[in-house]
């Protein structure tokens, strides 16, 4: 699904060119990854995009991280190391933990969910482990407002997170406060210079009402595809009731009898609990997601677990069975990774880099031979036989259930971008005309960034007609109604394509439809004149 890296160049072009995320266009996670992929974009215009996105996140990730490791005891000496090490293995690797095909390959998508995880990393770290009151209320503020314009749902996670370190005493009511306060406060400036907060508001508003019917499904969602972890997690957490249950009653009764907050965090602040927390919260963001680095960032607690498991276990097969169990949860997906990477960067040798004229750096791809060829292959039979396409994209239906995933459709969809990109060329220079604004009836818009042209203001970066377009309005109408020419895919066409067609026909009633090439229809606006249609 190597398009999701394509949303970030638009996103990039959008702003370079000026216009500003939630303000000017919508975007299905928040403003601040797009905005900081862009400043990586511009600053290293040859970087490989799939590398370039997942790496931009350390812009916030690595000041997070240096923050925690400033305000550490000294004590045990391997603490931060062992802190760290996991947190670059996640930074520096784009893979995510489960595969959606047989062949290698890394994963250019699922960018925004792997980077809020990233980001919650760090904050775990800190509400365990740091001890600088200092330190603390800066990484839990600057973590909120980060997470807030990355993505909402890692923001509520890291909520779920802060409000149980409040109830356990890590995190102190007055330090709470201060770091409300002043989150708060820093949104208000923010909102009164831009006017980008209420606008992005009003955006995950728009998001949660197209996708409120989903929540319990994705609930079940989540556990099925991460049922590994969270069922070694959730047999790690009572292991530690039942190994440390007499410690547990005592502190229950110094609860009851006291009936005091101090006691109640004494009790909470422990590594059974804490684990259930994190869990929770992961478990609630990943809801959202299909796929990532799940529960990531459970490890500093595992570490806790580790570090003080000597201390209060009730012998050495109480000691194997917790350490067991901690393996059984965070190794798989360090391990899978790892395999995943190796296997990318060995089989990858033998692969054959996509030739294209058009694409910059998002042709910067390598595939087997025989992906290349069916590639081919798959084309010619789209051109030549796309009745029967429109007729399975009019029932709602793919020309295969994983189409979207499948290596060949996505270099399909590569090569017939660079062959538009020549085709509107050629069709300017014959009509002597320049197309400055390129809308695109599908996912994802690459032509602006590719062709040094503009995108329409509003338009969805990632249109996603089914869970990230809402119906037009009177904005969204008249810039439709304005941009030069609009791009429509059809190798194959797809329902969501022509859901996207019939979402804006009123602001394209006027244009002129034209056939561009063998895989493209074009939408031209009137002021162009009529357009002839291509020769091939």
């Amino acid at each position: 699904m190597y398009w999701d890296a394509f949303t970030y160049f638009d996103a990039a072009n959008r702003i370079l060119t000026g216009q500003i995320p939630t303000l000017d266009f919508f975007t299905p996670a928040g403003p601040l990854g797009y905005t900081v992929a862009a400043i990586w974009i511009a600053v290293f215009p040859n970087g490989q995009p799939s590398l370039l996105i997942h790496w931009s996140t350390m812009t916030v990730t690595v000041p997070l991280m240096a923050l925690v490791l400033a305000g550490v005891p000294r004590t045990p000496r391997m603490l931060g190391l062992l802190l760290v090490v996991p947190f670059l293995l996640f930074s520096l690797l784009p893979f995510n933990g489960k595969e959606f095909s047989s062949f290698p390959g890394s994963d250019a998508f699922g960018f925004y969910n792997r980077q809020t995880r990233l980001i919650l990393y760090p904050l775990v770290c800190g509400l365990l482990f740091t001890r600088h009151r200092g330190v603390l209320i800066t990484l839990v503020t600057i973590s909120m407002f980060v997470l807030f314009f990355w993505k909402i749902t890692g923001f509520l996670a890291a909520g779920l997170i802060c409000a149980f370190a409040l109830l356990a005493g890590r995190l102190r009511m007055r330090d709470a406060a201060f770091a409300a306060v002043f989150f708060a406060a820093t949104l208000a400036l923010i909102e009164v210079w831009t006017g980008i907060v209420s606008s992005y508001i009003a955006d995950v508003y728009t998001l949660v009402q197209m996708n409120s019917g989903t929540l319990f499904p994705r609930i079940a969602q989540a556990l099925s595809i991460n049922f590994g972890i969270v069922t070694a997690l959730s047999a790690l957490i009572l292991a530690l009731l039942v190994v440390g249950r007499s410690e547990l009653q005592q502190a229950f009764a110094v609860v009851l009898e006291e009936r005091s907050t101090a006691s109640v965090a004494s009790f909470l602040d422990r590594p059974a609990f804490w684990l259930a927390a994190i869990t929770i919260a992961g478990v609630f963001f990943e809801t959202q997601n299909t796929a990532s680095q799940a529960l990531i960032f459970i490890w500093p607690a595992l570490l806790w677990v580790l570090l003080t498991l000597p201390s209060w276990a009730a012998g050495p097969h109480s000691v194997m069975l917790v350490a067991g169990l901690v393996g059984a949860a965070y190794l798989p997906p360090v391990v899978s990774i790892l395999e995943r990477t190796a296997r990318a960067y060995v089989g990858g040798l033998r692969y054959a880099s996509l030739e294209h004229e058009n694409l910059k750096t998002l042709g910067a791809v390598t595939a087997r031979a025989s992906v290349l060829r069916r590639s081919e292959v798959m084309t010619g039979i789209y051109e030549h036989h796309r009745s029967t396409y429109d007729e399975i994209a009019a029932s709602g239906e793919l020309p295969g259930s994983t189409l979207y995933s499948e290596f060949d459709f996505q270099i399909t969809y590569l090569q017939t971008v660079d062959r538009a990109i020549n085709s509107l060329r050629t069709l300017e220079a014959r009509s002597g005309v320049h197309f400055d604004t390129i809308m695109s009836l599908n996912f994802t818009n690459p032509f602006p960034w590719l062709m040094e042209r503009k995108a329409p203001l509003h338009i969805t970066v990632g249109a996603d007609p089914f869970r990230a377009v809402a119906a037009p309005d009177a904005d969204v109408e008249r810039a439709v109604s304005s941009v030069d020419i609009a791009l429509m895919p059809t190798c194959p066409p797809t329902d969501a394509n022509a859901r996207l067609l019939a979402l804006f026909a009123g602001g394209l009633s006027n244009h002129q439809r034209i056939k561009l090439d063998d895989c493209y229809d074009a939408f031209i606006h009137p002021k162009f004149g009529p357009m002839p249609p291509s020769n091939s």
